[in-house]
């Protein structure tokens, strides 16, 4: 990572391959990669992808594996070919599942004679609050709880955690400085919150220790989403 730009990761939270490409390509020079996720990815599959970062554009694939072990060490296999920068399951899954994605990742990657990806777990997702957390028995604390599920990933050997920006600091200061951070729930002062929970501007972000962040609407549906994706990397 050289230049503020980098941290940056643009959310293609579309079905539509053409308008993907079409963003891809416009905010190439102003952003470090591309996050496709769920509903790009079930209504495009791997090909769709290939449209999209076939020229080689650093790819966050969001999919977030939530399966028993073996099923989710295929899923990783699966997507290995597509040779993402960084792909995620959710920590909720356990110890054993998050072992079996790491190491499916890393063989997988060897056998096709690519970088492996960094393998990194979700830890609570940034729409959910303490009231969300209590209503579905997982205490009422989402600070703590992320902070367990970070402590959980890096024990089993992953690259890092899907965080909000709320728990930046508490993850960094105990799984330290090489463990990789990437932040949803980024909103420049002024734009909309729209359906996220815990929020934090761009640059109070990376004040904290977000190594990536996640952006979408605040770009997408700019005018000019270069523009947009420029103006917050300036302000890093």
């Amino acid at each position: 990572m050289t230049q503020p730009k980098d941290r940056i990761l643009v959310a293609l939270d579309t079905p539509d391959v053409d308008r993907a490409a079409t963003l891809a390509v416009a905010t190439a020079d102003a952003v470090g990669g591309v996050k496709i996720g769920l509903e790009f990815f079930n209504a495009n599959g791997p090909s769709g992808v290939r449209q999209v970062v076939g020229t080689g554009v650093p790819l966050f694939l969001d999919l977030k594996f939530h399966d028993i072990p073996n099923t989710v060490a295929g899923a990783v296999r699966s997507v290995a070919p597509l040779a993402p920068l960084i792909v995620n399951l959710h920590a909720a899954g356990g110890p054993e599942m998050m072992k079996a994605g790491k190491a499916a990742a890393v063989s997988e990657a060897e056998r096709l004679g690519v970088s492996p990806p960094r393998v990194i777990a979700v830890t609570v997702l940034t729409s959910l609050d303490d009231g969300d957390l209590s209503a579905v028995g997982q205490g009422s604390d989402t600070r703590a709880q992320a902070l367990r599920l970070a402590t959980l990933t890096r024990d089993c050997g992953l690259d890092g955690v899907v965080c909000s920006p709320l728990e930046i600091e508490a993850i960094r200061a105990a799984c330290g400085p090489d463990f990789t951070l990437v932040v949803p729930g980024i909103r420049p002062a002024g734009a909309e919150v729209g359906d996220q929970k815990r929020v934090m501007t761009p640059a109070d972000a990376v004040a904290a220790g977000a190594d990536y962040m996640v952006i979408g609407r605040p770009i997408t549906a700019a005018a000019d989403p270069a523009a947009a994706a420029r103006v917050i990397a300036a302000s890093l």
